[in-house]
């Protein structure tokens, strides 16, 4: 476990914070850092647990998997959020399971210009989430206008403006506690596609 303030193990936790604990558990059992910096709040924990898995992993999600990761991996390299982006780039890469276009993508987020790799409503989900991460309050109606005439509905929208917001919380709330992956299992769980923030 690796933070700037402490996390309470399992065998340290009260009944509450165990219930908690449960219910941010893997597929492998354990609790990930990016959860258990909760554990002196245990019911942060479980708001962190419901908002995340109805933002990315929720079944009525229409928008790709794989983009859904990256569009989170995207907000994570805008933020400098080395812990999100190892985790959901992760994912994105064996969802998108070609390396040369992995990578290609990869490349053209880290500096930036997603127009080298992405057109149409791909495009357009990335210039909005760049500019929902970096200058929020200049926000306008035709941002989600821009959405709607790239062939988005107003569901994928609304998906993609919660995986944006998401992240920018997850994001400041690793970078803010100075929490690691140190012990976690980094990346895609073969068993489960819902994984790590």
């Amino acid at each position: 476990m690796s933070a700037w303030i402490s996390m309470i193990a399992d065998a340290d936790a009260d009944d509450d914070l165990l219930d908690a604990l449960q219910l941010a558990r893997t597929p492998h059992g354990t609790v990930d850092n990016v959860m258990r910096v909760h554990s002196h709040r245990p019911n942060t924990m479980r708001g962190h647990v419901a908002l995340y898995r109805a933002a990315l992993h929720d079944d009525t999600n229409t928008i790709p998997m794989w983009l859904q990761e990256t569009i989170s991996s995207y907000v994570s390299m805008l933020n400098n959020c080395e812990y999100s982006l190892a985790n959901h780039w992760a994912n994105a890469r064996h969802l998108i399971n070609d390396d040369q276009k992995a990578d290609a993508i990869e490349a053209a987020l880290r500096i930036h210009r997603p127009e080298a790799v992405f057109t149409g409503s791909e495009l357009a989900l990335m210039n909005y989430a760049k500019k929902l991460t970096l200058t929020p309050g200049e926000m306008i109606e035709e941002d989600v206008l821009t959405l709607r005439n790239a062939g988005l509905d107003d569901g994928q929208i609304l998906e993609a403006n919660q995986i944006v917001g998401y992240f920018n919380y997850v994001n400041r709330l690793l970078n803010g506690l100075g929490v690691s992956t140190t012990g976690d299992t980094v990346g895609y769980y073969a068993s489960d596609e819902s994984n790590k923030n």
